[in-house]
């Protein structure tokens, strides 16, 4: 099964530092960071790597307690998500203003859902002063306190180190070949897509039977479930996830912890299986869904359910994909099914299409059959020269599987732009297959013998 990230989230009320710790947590400028309180609105999800550290982060946006309104029930509501769907919560008050009332509030909130791991950090410490003061909120009966300065990345290693005890921050690399993991483990399957396409019918259809509630109106799913199955002597786990919402349609905070339960189900599988309705087609949402599954390198595969209900008009199913094909360009790697799970229309061919597309995602190709293929290709077609001298691809190299990556030794890795990567891309899938999967190439500058000898 493909490697999984623990969930960090970051709470805490508005201006408390959450935007910026998430930035340093992602190294880049993901989250809008600005003094005006209340500017992260939408979550911000991304995978950090900070110092040997691997975990997916969240950053929610600020908690305010306005009041006899309806506000203080949602919040509660959202904290208690947010701790529920989380592995560990980082919870940052401003040391630079202390404990507030607000603050209370929401730690005994986030306290009452039971949840062992919940970390308070204390951030915007600066100085030593403010780094001394923050150790009085023991006094609350706070268990464990971090002091730290995001903006000055300081004391997060420390933070990160000491969670890691209890929450593994640090993951171990596993592939389908790789250190303690079995050949025959269950195949991983997400089964993702917009709200009401259909994603449990389809999970009901695989199992031919009730397993999943099944409801005309969207977002029946809330949580992502793992259902084990077997076919065909291969074990799977179909992971049902909740409908994606486009951003504007997710106005309760339940919704958006459904994007995130989706995203973990994704990080998690091996075969992302994007379930579209056929009537539908494919809308920007879906695009974008697409893309969630695609930035993760996840194989994948387009079911285009319903489809017993879409008109044909005469128009062929290679048509069909080819429009398909046009809004989805960039998985062009990706199998289409027509299917209906009403009818069980080409139901079975989704298990056997989910094996063919698992073993391309963990192939090994032989050194000495790519480097075969890759002079052919190289010599069909010359990668960009560079101000008139020629660019070589000297051999390449398998290095990693889930997916297949290669690194490729040239003496001029920046004349491979993404026009030859395509070409390149696509020379590979008609020499080797690769259904379904994403193919990483990493280019890297081969060294010369005389600057070895200067060495």
């Amino acid at each position: 099964m493909s490697n999984s990230h623990s969930i960090v989230a970051i709470v805490g009320r508005p201006n408390v530092g959450k935007s910026t710790l998430f930035n340093r947590l992602v190294g880049n400028r993901l989250a809008i960071v600005e003094k005006t309180p209340g500017v992260t609105r939408d979550r911000n999800y991304g995978i950090s790597k900070y110092h040997g550290f691997e975990f997916m982060v969240i950053d929610t946006g600020g908690f305010e307690f306005m009041g006899e309104t309806g506000l203080i029930q949602q919040m509660a509501k959202q904290a208690i998500l947010a701790v529920e769907e989380a592995d560990c919560v980082l919870f940052v008050v401003n040391a630079q203003e202390g404990w507030t009332p607000d603050d209370g509030q929401l730690y005994r909130t986030l306290s009452e859902t039971n949840k062992s791991h919940i970390y308070v950090v204390v951030n915007k410490v600066d100085n030593r002063r403010l780094e001394e003061e923050s150790f009085d909120l023991y006094r609350l009966g706070v268990d464990k306190i971090f002091p730290i300065s995001s903006e000055h990345n300081k004391g997060i290693s420390g933070m990160l180190e000491e969670i890691n005890r209890f929450v593994p921050l640090k993951i171990k690399k596993l592939t389908a070949f790789g250190e303690n993991c079995h050949a025959e483990s269950p195949i991983a399957v997400a089964v993702i897509g917009k709200p009401n396409a259909g994603k449990s019918s389809v999970v009901n259809a695989l199992l031919s039977n009730e397993r999943m509630i099944v409801d005309s109106i969207s977002g029946t799913t809330r949580d992502s479930v793992d259902i084990p199955c077997n076919f065909g002597g291969r074990r799977f786990l179909l992971v049902d996830t909740a409908g994606i919402r486009r951003r504007g349609k997710v106005s309760k905070k339940i919704e958006v912890f459904s994007i995130v339960s989706a995203l973990k189900s994704i990080e998690r599988s091996d075969v992302v299986l994007l379930i579209i309705d056929s009537k539908e087609g494919v809308t920007d949402q879906v695009m974008k869904i697409a893309g969630y599954a695609n930035e993760r390198r996840k194989s994948i595969i387009v079911v285009m359910n319903k489809w017993d209900l879409v008109k044909k008009n005469g128009k062929s199913l290679k048509k069909f994909e080819e429009d398909l094909y046009f809004r989805l360009n960039f998985i062009k790697y990706a199998p289409i099914l027509f299917v209906s799970a009403k009818t069980g229309q080409r139901i079975r061919e989704i298990f056997k299409t989910i094996k063919i597309v698992f073993e391309q995602y963990v192939r090994r190709i032989q050194t000495s059959d790519l480097n075969v293929i890759l002079n052919e290709i190289v010599t069909r077609h010359p990668p960009p020269s560079n101000s008139g001298r020629p660019t070589k691809i000297y051999y390449g190299n398998q290095v990693s599987v889930a997916p297949p990556t290669f690194v490729l030794m040239t003496n001029n890795p920046d004349k491979t732009n993404i026009q030859y990567e395509r070409y390149f891309s696509n020379q590979f899938r008609y020499h080797f297959g690769f259904k379904g999967t994403p193919i990483n190439f990493i280019w890297r500058k081969k060294k010369t013998l005389k600057k070895k000898l200067n060495k």
